[in-house]
C-alpha cells in the first residue's frame, strides 16, 4: 500500500510541475506580448489561463481521490493539503498573467515599458515561482526559505519602478495613464511574488509544521 501510496505521490509532484510550467509561459508570454507588441503572444497568455484553471481541477479531483483511496495520516496528509493550498496560489498567478497581458494592449506604441524595470521584476517573480514549486516537490526547506527571503528582490524592484514612474509623472516627461498602466503591472508581478511566498510558506509547514517558519 505504501509503494503505491509514494507512486501517487509523485504523480501528484508530476502535475503540480506541469501547473507551474504553464503558470511560467504564462507570465513569459504576458511580458513578451507587453514589450514585442505581440496580440498573438498576449492572447496565448490569456489562453494558457485557461489551462492553468483547468489543471487546479485535475489536481483538485486528484488529491480527492487520494484522501478517499489511501486515507492518508500524519505528515502524509499535510502533503497533500499543501498541495491543495499551492494550486489555489497558482490559479491565482494565472489570472495575474492573463491581467497583465489584457493591460499590456493599451501600451502599444508607448516607450516606458520597454524603460522600466519590468522584465527584470518579471524574470524575479517568475524565478520565486520555480523554485517554490521545486521547493515542495524535493522537500527542499532550505530552497522554501530561500524564496521567501527572495520576495524582497521582488518587492524592491516594484518600488524603484513606483519612484521612477512618480518622478516621471511629476515632471510632466510621461503620460499619465501609461505611469498609471504600468504601475498596474508592476503591482500585478509583486502579487505573483507574493503567491509564490505563499507557496513557499506552505511547503515549509508540510516539513516543519510550522507555517511561514524562517529560522
Amino acid at each position: 500500500m505504501r509503494d503505491s501510496y509514494q507512486k501517487r505521490l509523485e504523480e501528484l509532484h508530476t502535475e503540480l510541475i506541469r501547473m507551474g510550467a504553464f503558470c511560467e509561459e504564462a507570465i513569459a508570454s504576458a511580458i513578451k506580448g507587453l514589450l514585442d507588441e505581440d496580440p498573438d503572444t498576449r492572447k496565448k497568455a490569456i489562453a494558457l489561463e485557461k489551462e492553468i484553471d483547468m489543471k487546479e481541477h485535475e489536481i483538485e479531483a486528484f488529491c480527492m481521490r487520494l484522501l478517499l483511496r489511501e486515507q492518508p495520516v500524519a505528515g502524509d496528509l499535510r502533503q497533500i493539503m499543501v498541495a491543495q493550498r499551492i494550486i489555489a496560489d497558482m490559479e491565482r498567478i494565472g489570472d495575474q498573467a492573463q491581467d497583465i497581458a489584457e493591460l499590456s494592449a493599451f501600451l502599444v506604441g508607448k516607450r516606458m515599458k520597454s524603460e522600466s524595470h519590468i522584465p527584470e521584476m518579471s524574470a524575479a517573480a517568475a524565478k520565486m515561482l520555480t523554485d517554490s514549486v521545486d521547493s515542495f516537490v524535493e522537500s527542499d526547506l532550505t530552497k522554501a526559505r530561500d524564496v521567501i527571503k527572495y520576495d524582497d528582490v521582488v518587492d524592491g524592484f516594484f518600488i524603484k519602478i513606483k519612484n521612477e514612474l512618480t518622478e516621471l509623472i511629476a515632471a510632466d516627461k510621461v503620460n499619465g495613464e501609461e505611469c498609471l498602466d504600468l504601475m498596474m503591472i508592476a503591482k500585478y508581478l509583486e502579487r505573483i511574488g507574493d503567491h509564490a511566498t505563499n507557496i513557499a510558506e506552505w511547503v515549509v509547514y508540510s516539513i516543519t509544521g510550522e507555517r511561514g517558519a524562517l529560522d
